[in-house]
C-alpha cells in the first residue's frame, strides 16, 4: 500500500484521539464517584434492612403490651366488681370468703402482669432507641448518596463532553485517508487496541519492541510513501526523523 508520508504521519494525530477515546471509556467503567455510589448503596440497603428488623420487632412489642394493657384492664375491672359486691354487702359468708379470696388472686395476678408490662415497655423503649439510631444512620447514608451521585453525574457530563470533542476531532480527520490505509487502520486497531505507531529509536510505539538490525535495514530500504508495519504487533509504523533510521 502507498500513501504519502505526509498522511500517514497524520495516522499518529488519529492513534492519540482514538487512545485518549479508550482512556476516557474506561475511566467511565472505573470511576471512583461510582465505585462510592455502590458503596452507599450498599450500605443504604444495610441501613433499610437494619430500620426494618428493628420495626418488626417494635411492632411485636406494641402488640405485647396492647395485649397486657387489656389483660391489666381486664383484672382491675373484675377487682373492681368484686370490691362493689364487698362493699354492697348482700352477699353471703360463703360468697364473701370466695370473693376475698378472688380478690388475693387478682391483685397477685394484677402486679405479675404490670411487671411484664414494664418489662416490655422497657424493652420497647430500648428498640426505640435502636430504631432512630438506625434511622439517623440511613438519613445520613442518603444525604451522602445524593452528594456523590451529584458528583458523579457532574464527572460523567465531563467525560461525555470529552467524548463528543474528541469524536469531533476524528470525524474530521478520518477524511483525510483513503479508504484502503483507514481500513487497515480499524482492523488493526480492532485486533490490536492499536491501529498506528511512531516508529521511535528503532522501536515500536505499539508493542514496544526494539527492531533488530534486520528489519530495521529492510524499512530503510522502503520507499518513503510505502505502508510498513511492525514485524511483531502488525501495527502500522510511521517513520519520521525520530525513528532513527
Amino acid at each position: 500500500m502507498n500513501v504519502e508520508p505526509q498522511v500517514q504521519s497524520k495516522l499518529l494525530e488519529l492513534a492519540g484521539l482514538d487512545a485518549e477515546l479508550a482512556r476516557t471509556a474506561h475511566r467511565r467503567t472505573s470511576l471512583p464517584e461510582q465505585q462510592e455510589v455502590d458503596r452507599l448503596e450498599t450500605e443504604r440497603n444495610t441501613r433499610k434492612d437494619a430500620a426494618v428488623a428493628v420495626q418488626i420487632i417494635l411492632d411485636d412489642l406494641d402488640r405485647d403490651i396492647r395485649k397486657l394493657e387489656g389483660e391489666v384492664d381486664a383484672v382491675r375491672k373484675r377487682e373492681q366488681r368484686d370490691r362493689d359486691l364487698l362493699q354492697g354487702g348482700t352477699v353471703g359468708a360463703k360468697q364473701l370468703t370466695e370473693l376475698e379470696h378472688e380478690l388475693s388472686s387478682l391483685e397477685r395476678r394484677q402486679g405479675l402482669l404490670e411487671d411484664d408490662l414494664l418489662e416490655v415497655m422497657e424493652r420497647r423503649e430500648a428498640s426505640q432507641a435502636d430504631y432512630d439510631h438506625a434511622g439517623a444512620q440511613l438519613s445520613k447514608v442518603e444525604d451522602e448518596l445524593i452528594d456523590v451521585r451529584r458528583r458523579r453525574d457532574d464527572a460523567l457530563a465531563d467525560l461525555d463532553s470529552s467524548v463528543a470533542a474528541r469524536t469531533a476531532d476524528r470525524e474530521a480527520l478520518v477524511v483525510n485517508f483513503p479508504t484502503d490505509l483507514l481500513e487497515a487502520y480499524e482492523k488493526q486497531r480492532a485486533s490490536r487496541g492499536i491501529g498506528a505507531a511512531l516508529l521511535q529509536a528503532r522501536r515500536c510505539g505499539a508493542c514496544r519492541i526494539e527492531l533488530d538490525r534486520g528489519e530495521i535495514s529492510r524499512i530503510q530500504a522502503t520507499a518513503p510513501d510505502v505502508v510498513v508495519r511492525c514485524p511483531e504487533c502488525n501495527a502500522i509504523l510511521v517513520r519520521t526523523k525520530e525513528s532513527g533510521l
